[in-house]
């Protein structure tokens, strides 16, 4: 049976590993391992030692911090009001590196509509 830990853990890596633009096989080989252990700590279906993740951190580009993040979001709290799995959905990274992909004068403007749009909603 797998940890809420682990599978937290492993949400994390692959949301950095999406936001990157990275595949599974490019962070293995950074890492030294096989694609399918990358799937498998993703998943949270093997537990992530302590050295791997500082290697993971590394090709990933973030403190090892970054994977325990929001592993205790306060109830009533923004955090709360989003679906557990956003930043793990697909979808939903490639709407934030698109996003980031605009120009900086209309991506504020494009903020702004989608502010109003969710005051009105």
């Amino acid at each position: 049976m797998t940890h809420p830990v682990d599978v937290h853990v492993g949400k994390k890596i692959r949301q950095r590993r999406w936001l990157t633009g990275m595949t599974q096989q490019q962070l293995a080989e950074q890492v030294g391992i096989k694609f399918q252990q990358i799937q498998k700590y993703e998943t949270g279906a093997n537990r992530v030692s302590a050295s791997r993740l500082w290697d993971i951190s590394d090709a990933l580009d973030v403190p090892v911090s970054f994977f325990f993040e929001g592993l205790e979001a306060a109830e009533g709290d923004l955090a709360s009001k989003v679906p557990a799995d956003l930043m793990g959905d697909k979808e939903a990274l490639d709407l934030i590196r698109s996003y980031y992909a605009i120009p900086e004068n209309q991506r504020r403007r494009l903020f702004e509509l989608a502010r109003v749009l969710s005051d009105v909603a």
